[in-house]
């Protein structure tokens, strides 16, 4: 097996490595503690108990109360939990605004429902990704149930305005619902004083296992259940709980209401450093997405005229591990649904890649990629049909 010892991990995004402190809490629950929550004796109530406190540090992150939290296997039901559940509980009204750059736990369930008959509104973005909130304002007017917009961009870290597209929505007489797996533990938040009605979020993009998430419902908010099974989280989500990776979300929650500073401090000073980096070496390559209102963790940059899964491979012999803007990695040629939204040129598109960080990231592994890839676009370049010979002058 290949040895990652030196790894460079900037995929975060995709998934984070699990925390060594979430690990060992959460290890004594595959072991040891291994009681069903719902039996009566005393060493299922200690597996119990712990569910409880995990329930609690999930909420403490949210600004929430512990009875608003379902726990779910992860953000995709989360997102499907939210939406399906405003459209039943609500049946006189109908529909679901959503955007145009949502994850595919979200576009794809609307362009599903859609192709069902339910009227699904896709709201536009503009060339740094962000909402005209005139044209939120007009698509309310079709009265729909429930309005699902993103809190932060996967692909580009753009951040939406919730809070006031919540506002909205309720003067509207819908619901609001976030997918906000992107940003719990970067963007402070405080469901107490929100409009935000649903809330998901995902486990293993703060640090915990894959396979766990959960779903913030406001107090009062009428709920029709997704999962339908035993009387498990009141009755709202059936199915056993998976306890272990309960215990590591609770644990993963509590770390990253500590690291909110140090995300938007030391992360995202390596994300600026990594950016003048590569912008000051390698031209014809820009940043996708809104550079004031984004995550600290993430950049998109796109490197004209080559290929984002080339330059993933090539990355990828230096131990260097980032995304592509590109479809190309799932046996597609198109750009991602992102990028086409806000009108990226095919030839910026196609070349785009995505660094994520966490707080494990160091200088090292961000001045490893400012010495490695200017040479690998450069190679790429010379290989590509497309770049022309005087490529500065012609493309501005």
């Amino acid at each position: 097996m290949r040895d990652f010892s030196d790894l460079v991990y900037l995929d975060n995004n995709a998934t984070t490595a699990v925390a060594p402190e979430v690990l060992e809490e959460m290890l004594p629950f595959l072991r040891d503690y291994y009681g069903n929550p719902s039996s009566m004796y005393d060493f299922a109530g200690v597996v119990g108990r712990k569910i409880t406190e995990a329930r609690e540090r999930v909420a403490a992150l949210l600004g929430a109360r512990p009875d608003e939290i379902i726990f779910t296997s992860c953000g995709t039901e989360s997102d499907n939990t939210a939406i399906r559940s405003a459209l039943m509980s609500r049946p006189e009204r109908t529909g679901v605004v959503t955007t145009r750059v949502e994850h595919p736990a979200v576009k794809n369930l609307c362009e599903h429902l859609a192709s069902r008959g339910t009227p699904v509104h896709f709201l536009p973005v503009d060339s740094l990704g962000r909402l005209d909130l005139d044209q939120v304002a007009e698509s309310f007017k079709a009265e729909p149930a429930v309005a699902s917009i993103m809190w932060a961009n996967n692909e580009t870290g753009t951040v939406f305005p919730v809070e006031e597209l919540a506002q909205m929505a309720h003067e509207a007489g819908a619901l609001f619902h976030t997918d906000a797996v992107q940003c719990v533990g970067k963007i402070g938040m405080d469901m107490s004083t929100s409009a935000i009605d649903m809330l998901s979020l995902s486990g293993h993009k703060l640090h915990a296992p894959k396979g766990v998430g959960a779903l913030y419902v406001r107090h009062g908010t009428r709920f029709s259940p997704f999962m339908i099974g035993g009387h498990q989280e009141r009755g709202r989500r059936g199915g056993t709980e998976n306890v272990a990776s309960l215990v590591a979300l609770g644990k993963a929650c509590e770390l990253a209401a500590r690291n909110i500073a140090l995300e938007n401090g030391r992360v995202a000073a390596l994300r600026d450093r990594l950016e003048r980096g590569l912008l000051e070496r390698i031209p014809q390559a820009k940043v996708n997405g809104d550079p004031e209102h984004r995550l600290p963790n993430t950049t998109s940059i796109a490197f004209e005229f080559i290929e984002g899964e080339s330059i993933l491979l090539m990355l990828n012999e230096h131990k260097i591990c980032a995304s592509s803007g590109s479809a190309c990695t799932s046996g597609s040629l198109e750009p991602s649904h992102v990028l086409r939204a806000m009108g990226v040129p095919f030839t910026s598109a196609h070349g785009s890649v995505r660094f994520s960080l966490s707080v494990y990231n160091t200088e090292r592994d961000i001045d490893l990629v400012i010495e490695k890839l200017p040479a690998i676009i450069a190679r790429l370049r010379e290989l590509s049909p497309f770049w022309p010979q005087d490529a500065c002058k012609v493309v501005a």
